[in-house]
């Protein structure tokens, strides 16, 4: 699934535009919904296929944000031992 800014829906169908908080929300209210004893039948298959599409983009949300914290980590330790490299021990 690729991200868009416009709000489109991605391969899943699940607007890209969703913030990641937005999306755990709907994922808890669908997992309540589905836990419930008078679960709609004919929404089964709707609900499961909205909360995978929705688990898809939290996953690749987290991954952006992993990769995004390692670039600044990794920058960070840098210029750090560019601070260090002529100081004596």
């Amino acid at each position: 699934m690729t991200d868009s800014v416009d709000g489109t829906a991605g391969e899943t169908g699940v607007e890209t535009s969703i913030g990641y908080a937005d999306a755990v929300v709907e994922l808890e209210s669908i997992l309540a919904e589905l836990e419930s004893s008078d679960v709609d039948v004919d929404r089964l298959a709707d609900r499961v296929r909205r909360a995978a599409g929705l688990i898809e983009l939290c996953r690749a949300r987290i991954g952006d944000a992993r990769v995004q914290i390692d670039a600044v980590v990794s920058q960070l330790q840098s210029a750090g031992a560019e601070t260090t490299d002529g100081e004596p021990d």
